[in-house]
């Protein structure tokens, strides 16, 4: 397969850039590298609790300097994607700071009264009051969004139930499916590209996941870069009936073809 010309790069945060709290080796010399180079890039996530200002700085005190600028997530593809549907429309929110800001800042009211939206995305402490408050505004109505289907996040002491399995509980209620803003929607390959002016053609997509991050790069006509430093095993991503347009063990690789 020829190598493109890449001249912007997206990137998944967890098992590309940090393992939790801890940076994966090379991780920063290539964000570095970007940074020198003046190369546009962005670090995405499916994650909708933190704001670009939380992760920017999560991503600092794991030793990787990534500006806010440089931070795409779900809960701004998914208030980009509401303000393009519907402009100053109203949302019924379960979430936290990043998907309500993120909203805010779209030009959204939220609101328990006739919302144009049902908007569910990550938070620590699901409420089974709001929960059961959103099945009752989508029986009536109201338009069901997900800001991914991650079924589960990780933690400390293992999984925690994520956005994908509380939309399902909702689902199951009412019989209405979500529409899945976050990856492995392309769509939210293209807000990122949009967000930074680049062309899918010279843009690469780094991910550790093939369900996820490969595919929906290679949907929305990307170069994709599997790395070794995450979830998918080289044996594993085999067994795909896709395949990513490279391999390679790490960014650090990635960090050397920038000249590091």
């Amino acid at each position: 397969m020829s190598r493109r010309e890449i001249r912007s790069w997206l990137m998944d945060m967890d098992g590309v850039l940090v393992h939790e709290e801890h940076p994966i080796a090379g991780a920063d010399r290539f964000i570095t590298r970007l940074r020198e180079t003046g190369t546009p890039f962005l670090v995405l996530t499916n994650n909708s609790i933190y704001t670009r200002r939380d992760l920017s700085a999560r991503l600092l005190a794991s030793g990787l300097d990534v500006p806010e600028e440089s931070i795409w997530t779900s809960a701004l593809a998914t208030a980009r994607f509401l303000s393009d549907q519907r402009p100053n429309g109203s949302a019924f929110v379960i979430g936290e700071a990043g998907l309500t800001t993120a909203l805010h800042e779209a030009g959204y009211t939220l609101t328990e009264r006739a919302p144009d939206y049902v908007v569910l995305g990550e938070t620590r402490t699901y409420s089974f009051e709001r929960i059961t408050l959103a099945i009752r505004l989508v029986v009536n109505g109201a338009r069901f969004i997900a800001t991914n289907p991650d079924a589960t996040g990780p933690s400390p002491d293992g999984p925690l139930p994520a956005t994908g399995s509380v939309a399902r509980l909702i689902s199951h209620a009412t019989g209405v499916q979500p529409y899945f803003v976050g990856k492995p929607n392309p769509l939210m390959m293209r807000s990122a590209l949009n967000a930074i002016d680049a062309h899918s053609e010279t843009t690469a997509m780094v991910g550790d996941r093939m369900d996820t991050d490969v595919v929906s790069g290679l949907e929305a006509g990307l170069e994709t870069i599997l790395v070794l430093t995450g979830l998918t095993q080289q044996a594993e991503a085999e067994r795909f009936p896709y395949r990513a347009s490279r391999i390679v063990e790490s960014v650090a690789e990635l960090a050397d073809e920038l000249g590091a």
